[in-house]
């Protein structure tokens, strides 16, 4: 049985549904949210958990016969950046130490496309290494520090960790007014018949969509053999505003998002390389921009995220 850790949010809800797909059984928790997703319904184990929580998450091992852990789950910071590190470090090191415990096969943990920022190249590789500066975020900082605890702290221990580097996720669960991607806030307002903001129109990233990221997380937990410990998980691509504007016109027609500035259209934007994923597990994405947008757009249209 896998365990995945925030398995009811944006990424582990398709995580675990990937999962459930291939043939596993999982168990996933929730703690502030504990709303089932339509598509896991009576398809996986529901345990709420507050991951600080260390006798309760050892707990787990108890009911359940668990093999391999996800760990996924993670909080937002607020005003206080030092209970956020508290708060998200006890999270972890209670999962290594469940880890260590129930003696699993494998320990997946979620990092960040963040961890490159300072790096020119594009596309951004594993092999890179990252650089010291500063981040924008405290979630990054954060997800750049996990890398090197969960490899020692596992070192030795026959557990093989796996950092997954996710790219810039979106997708069915996410929050409606995310501050981190502009799709989902863009599609609430046109669905609530407002203009959303105007779009940059050669502004644009790395692209994952969650279903996209879900399976490649799930594939690199049931690949019988990993050569190695970090991968990249995203779509292995880019987008521009323009091409996300022209998406959201096409599954939502006569709404399509204002652009302005409009340069030549070569900016490099980074975005992550996933060579080393689909070398390993076979992974290709399903969804590109048009695709993605529009099964998002007949998500939104009868759930509220």
């Amino acid at each position: 049985m896998i365990l995945v850790t925030g398995g009811l949010g944006a990424i582990g809800a398709h995580t675990a549904l990937a999962l459930v797909e291939s043939g596993a059984d999982v168990v996933v928790t929730g703690h502030r949210r504990t709303d089932v997703p339509s598509f896991l319904a009576g398809r996986v184990t529901v345990e709420v958990l507050d991951v600080t929580d260390r006798e309760a998450f050892l707990a787990l091992g108890r009911r359940h016969p668990i093999t391999d852990i996800v760990h996924l789950a993670g909080s937002i910071p607020g005003a206080d950046t030092v209970d956020f590190f508290r708060h998200d470090l006890t999270g972890l090191l209670n999962a290594l130490d469940a880890a260590l415990a129930w003696k699993v096969r494998r320990f997946a943990v979620a990092s960040s496309i963040g961890v490159y920022i300072g790096r020119d190249e594009r596309p951004w590789r594993e092999e890179l290494a990252l650089p010291a500066v500063e981040v924008p975020l405290s979630i990054i900082a954060f997800k750049k520090a996990v890398e090197p605890i969960v490899t020692d702290a596992l070192h030795g221990s026959g557990i093989q960790p796996v950092i997954l580097r996710i790219g810039s996720t979106w997708g069915p669960l996410m929050d409606p007014e995310t501050p981190f991607s502009a799709v989902p806030p863009i599609v609430g307002a046109v669905q609530r018949g407002e203009e959303p903001a105007p779009l940059d129109a050669d502004g644009g990233g790395d692209f994952g969509y969650a279903p996209d990221v879900g399976r490649a997380i799930a594939l690199l937990m049931t690949t019988e053999t990993l050569d190695h410990t970090i991968y990249n998980v995203s779509s292995g691509s880019t987008f521009t505003n323009r091409e996300l504007a022209d998406a959201i016109a096409q599954a939502l027609p006569g709404s399509r998002p204002r652009l302005i500035g409009g340069g030549d259209g070569t900016a490099q934007h980074p975005y992550l390389d996933i060579s080393r994923l689909s070398a390993t597990t076979g992974f290709v994405p399903e969804f590109d921009v048009g695709k993605a947008v529009a099964h998002y757009v007949a998500w939104r249209r009868e759930n509220p995220r």
